[in-house]
């Protein structure tokens, strides 16, 4: 496994498929919701939101925006 490749655990967003990284909405430090909207992936002409899997605190962002990202890859971290 790759070092930046990730299975979800709820704790990490995950991009779902590989694209170009939109917009990053949080930050290190930010607290989030269960739902939050995180970051926004484009892929195919498609723009798909990906949303905090349960409530906490953004621990880590290893993406910025402009970014082409793989399926996979670990974007935002929480605790």
């Amino acid at each position: 496994m790759e070092p930046n490749k990730v299975t979800d655990t709820g704790s990490v967003c995950v991009a779902p498929m590989a694209g170009l990284l939109r917009s990053v909405s949080v930050k290190v430090g930010d607290h989030v919701t269960d739902g939050q909207e995180l970051c926004v992936l484009e892929a195919m002409k498609m723009h798909k939101s990906l949303h905090a899997a349960k409530a906490g605190v953004v621990k880590n962002v290893n993406c910025k925006t402009g970014d082409s990202v793989g399926e996979g890859d670990a974007l935002i971290e929480l605790e």
